[in-house]
């Protein structure tokens, strides 16, 4: 599989107690779904885990990790991100979209002039924000990523139709 096939579920927050358990942070809205979408694979696909979730711990969920055994094997993959093959996923509802696939897109406005590209898909608390490069602008343009700023995301086509407040512009 390619990476276009692999959506990022999570990552590896490090060795949780010395027994070769893990602490991972999960990307998933039900956090514990992270264990169901397995095997998982590190962002180069060269290994692959199933997991088995075994407690809460502060900040992320407990879990072992086939094939993982200490904690040095654990801490050695620190920071790692953790990839489920897509059709492992379920499927959105049209208004919802892995941010993977947001990522790379144009955006237009709605006179289709080319504002940028989606360099990241950010959340500070108050909801998801379009972090978008834009040629000749000495900062990223960060969109609210809201249905009145951004009204259109046309995977098909490839592109993002938003309609930036003039604050933003």
């Amino acid at each position: 599989m390619t990476k276009e096939d692999r959506v990022c579920v999570g990552a590896i927050a490090g060795a949780f107690g010395v027994k070769g358990e893990a602490r991972l942070k999960s990307f998933c809205s039900t956090p514990e779904d992270i264990a169901t979408y397995g095997p998982l694979w590190l962002e180069d696909g060269t290994r692959s885990f199933t997991v088995k979730l075994t407690r809460p711990v502060t900040g992320g969920l407990g879990a072992r990790l086939a094939g993982l055994a200490t904690k040095e094997e654990v801490d050695a993959l620190k920071g790692a991100t953790l990839w489920a093959d897509r059709d492992r996923l379920p499927s959105l509802p049209d208004d919802e979209f892995y941010h993977t696939d947001l990522i790379g897109l144009p955006v237009f406005d709605a006179g289709g002039v080319q504002i940028g590209k989606v360099r990241a898909v950010q959340n500070f608390g108050a909801g998801d924000i379009l972090e978008i490069f834009a040629p000749g602008r000495k900062t990223t343009l960060m969109l609210p990523f809201t249905r009145a700023v951004v009204p259109t995301v046309d995977l098909k086509a490839g592109r993002i139709i938003a309609d930036p407040p003039e604050e933003l512009e």
